[in-house]
């Protein structure tokens, strides 16, 4: 099958290569035969100029016959004559066309004279060489050269351009063949690799062993490919999580709720199902409103809006509204900050990262054990620390505790009632302030995660220590 673009790129190349090879074949062939026929011409005049020279030292019969029998077997001719044109001698008889050039007149200088040059147009090249002696001009030389001969060179030029003219347009057929496919079949590899991604096949493996543009888009494809491949198992993974989140608790839902319109059971029982069902509810409730947040960050409808704010203060708002479940479960929360840091987040969005933070924190940290808030300046940036006494997370797990609903303990989702989004709403909403959050921890002994906000949000005003 012939392709359209391989068809285009071999026009456009024939089309230049020929404009080229057109315009140096007739710079080269007018300039070749130019120079020849311009060498053959003063050729002619040297040769009447030697013969002149001899004759102007010895102007008599018998040199006279010598120089023209010295031309009588060459391809030019020569005619001597006196200074008033009549023939003295001459190497090949003359012709009327000759006769009429030797009677035109001219005005002859010292140096010889070129009568006739137009070879394409004339049967004869002629040049005149005066014959000066002291007592003026004693007569003429004049050369004739047959233009047949010249005309045949142009014709012998001509066809051996010709010849080589057809080689080149060959040779260049073949180039512009090869050339086209060359640069035309990764673009068709690459449009067909296209096709397969748009049918949602991604088993697309191009050739990205070029250092070119062409390898540059055959990476660029393939990683798209990937890119695509990746998102899809992970689209699929996170609607399969998505299912079974939602299918647990209204299954509880449903089962409780059947259970509670029982007419046999007590009132303590059926008060005791419907805590459950409340309960599970309220799961529902926060894994919806989690993925709503997580589909307006997919969407760009997550906008940050900063402004300066003092991060002491808006850390104790926070702390107000969790300390009571701490204090429920009896883990101690200690925060340490200074009132001079001042940062520009947005308060509303800053404040939901602490609150996930502090909300994981609690739920992995045993009674008796403590949290610990950290607010500390670290080279040019500002650092904030969440470091609790917990269980801990693997350290094969650490990579993947920011993508969405990843779990460490599957089997212990249900008792800590997270929707396993929390870190990675907090992940987003700290990149778009254009900072980072990094997690450690050890197996026993806890997990501190820490978030870096650029030091040029961070402004500094002397106070002194708040500690809790």
């Amino acid at each position: 099958m012939f392709n359209k673009i391989s068809f285009k790129l071999g026009v456009l190349f024939l089309s230049i290569f020929f404009v080229l090879e057109g315009i140096l074949f007739v710079f080269l062939y007018s300039g070749f035969l130019f120079e020849r026929m311009q060498a053959e011409t003063d050729a002619l005049l040297s040769r009447g100029n030697s013969h002149r020279d001899v004759l102007i030292n010895h102007f008599d019969r018998p040199t006279i016959d010598h120089v023209a029998l010295m031309e009588s077997e060459a391809e030019t001719m020569v005619v001597i004559t006196d200074q008033s044109k009549n023939v003295l001698a001459y190497s090949n008889p003359l012709n009327s066309k000759m006769t009429e050039i030797i009677n035109q007149e001219q005005n002859i200088n010292k140096q010889g004279l070129v009568v006739k040059g137009n070879w394409e147009a004339e049967p004869y090249l002629a040049t005149v060489s005066p014959i000066i002696q002291d007592q003026g001009v004693k007569g003429y030389v004049y050369m004739f050269l047959d233009t047949n001969s010249i005309r045949e060179v142009r014709d012998n030029l001509a066809y051996q351009f010709l010849i080589v003219g057809a080689l080149a347009i060959i040779i260049s057929l073949v180039t512009v063949f090869f050339l086209s496919r060359f640069l035309a079949d990764p673009l068709i590899k690459m449009k067909e690799a296209t096709k397969k991604l748009s049918r949602g096949k991604h088993d697309v493996q191009l050739a990205s062993n070029r250092s070119d543009e062409l390898g540059e888009l055959a990476r660029s494809i393939q990683t798209l490919s990937d890119d695509l491949y990746r998102l899809k198992n992970e689209r699929t993974d996170f609607l399969a999580s998505i299912s079974h989140e939602l299918r647990t608790p209204l299954t509880y839902l449903k089962g409780y709720a059947d259970i509670a319109q029982r007419p046999l059971i007590t009132a303590e029982e059926r008060g005791r199902y419907l805590s459950i069902i409340q309960e599970e509810s309220g799961h529902i409730a926060n894994l919806v409103k989690d993925l709503f947040e997580m589909a307006k960050m997919d969407q760009h409808g997550f906008k940050i809006e900063k402004q300066e704010v003092n991060l002491c203060s808006l850390l104790q708002l926070v702390i107000s509204k969790i300390k009571p479940a701490y204090d429920e479960k009896e883990v101690r929360l200690h925060v340490e900050c200074k009132d001079y840091y001042k940062v520009n987040v947005d308060p509303e969005r800053f404040e939901q990262v602490i609150l996930n933070l502090l909300d994981n924190s609690l739920h992995f940290t045993a009674p008796y054990k403590r949290v610990k808030v950290n607010v500390e300046e670290r080279s040019e940036n500002l650092s904030f620390s969440v470091i609790d006494e917990g269980e801990g997370i693997p350290e094969k797990d650490l990579p993947y505790i920011w993508d969405r609903l990843y779990r460490v303990d599957k089997s212990r989702s249900r008792k800590y009632g997270g929707s396993g989004l929390g870190l990675s709403i907090a992940k987003e909403i700290v990149e778009k302030h254009g900072g980072t959050i990094e997690a450690k921890s050890e197996i026993g002994l806890g997990t501190e995660i820490t978030i870096l906000l650029p030091g040029k949000d961070v402004s500094i005003e002397k106070g002194t220590d708040r500690r809790r």
